[in-house]
């Protein structure tokens, strides 16, 4: 007799995660629930999988084995299921995050639909930086690359910030000329404004108290506004490549900022056919310099 798939389920995110908590959160159940599967899996096995600290959990180190081969055994059988079912609805779910999805993915589907009339694409948000086994999808794109085992990842484009504006904010307070010119405008922060003090920083300024300027919660706020001619704003210049070709936006300084970082498209490994079709046609679109109109 073996034991409950949905405990060993439970288990491998556990391990995986090192939390009870984190792994309730991606099976989208209670924190007493993943408890409840656990203590069932320890009954089961006649001894404790995990050593419970003061707020944390960690895996016996003899459970090890196990919890890595189950974690490629779901992969594998989850690549699986995915692959057939995309077969036989020809459903592709693509989860993307909006930053992409607005100024690459929806202005290029209708080229996708129509090559490959016999999917049905069903495109939802993901969060940045989410990982496919959060999403729930066929096609992942997010920020960062998931190391997942059994994922693949496609680096599709560069995090790299600049500063921008639009032409009618320069028309109406100058282009700056030097960093710290730039440093005094008016700064639009994304979330928070410790990316424009880490532009300052790598700019040689020190800037002697907070950076002034309205906060937005969302990137897409962000751009909406930068674009409206609100201020200067932080952006990854990759992924705003249309409206700066475009004249839309203009570069400020050659200092960036979060060089290392990047665009993923995530797929399972092995992936089946229709989210290859998709990966290799939007690595092509990400790559391509033409103007969205």
């Amino acid at each position: 007799m073996l034991p409950s798939l949905s405990a060993l389920r439970v288990f491998e995110a556990a391990a995986r995660l090192n939390s009870f908590s984190r792994a309730a959160d991606e099976l989208h159940v209670t924190h007493a629930a993943v408890s409840h599967q656990i203590r069932l899996l320890e009954d089961w096995f006649g001894r404790p999988l995990f050593l419970r600290e003061k707020r944390s959990v960690r895996l016996v180190p003899d459970a090890s084995a196990l919890a890595q081969t189950l974690s490629v055994s779901l992969t594998r059988i989850e690549a699986e299921t995915r692959a057939f079912r995309m077969k036989a609805t020809g459903e592709l779910t693509v989860a993307c995050i909006a930053s992409i999805a607005t100024r690459w993915l929806i202005p290029a589907l209708p080229d996708f639909l129509k090559a490959n009339p016999d999917l049905n694409v069903r495109v939802v948000y993901a969060m940045a930086e989410q990982r496919f086994r959060e999403a729930d999808c066929d096609v992942l794109v997010t920020l960062g690359e998931d190391r997942s085992e059994g994922r693949e990842c496609t680096r599709l484009f560069s995090r790299a910030n600049r500063p921008v504006a639009s032409p009618s904010y320069l028309e109406r307070r100058g282009k700056p000329q030097t960093p710290h010119e730039i440093a005094i405008a008016d700064l639009l922060h994304d979330e928070t404004p410790d990316r424009w003090l880490n532009w300052c920083r790598k700019a040689g300024l020190q800037p002697d108290g907070p950076l002034r300027g309205p906060v937005f919660q969302d990137f897409n706020l962000l751009a909406t506004a930068v674009i409206a001619g609100h201020g200067i704003a932080l952006c990854p210049t990759e992924v705003f490549r249309r409206e700066i070709d475009r004249g839309d936006l203009i570069i400020l300084s050659d200092v960036e900022t979060l060089t290392e970082e990047g665009y993923f498209l995530v797929t399972a490994k092995p992936a089946g056919a229709p989210a290859l079709t998709f990966r290799d046609w939007f690595s092509a679109v990400s790559q391509s310099r033409q103007d969205s109109g």
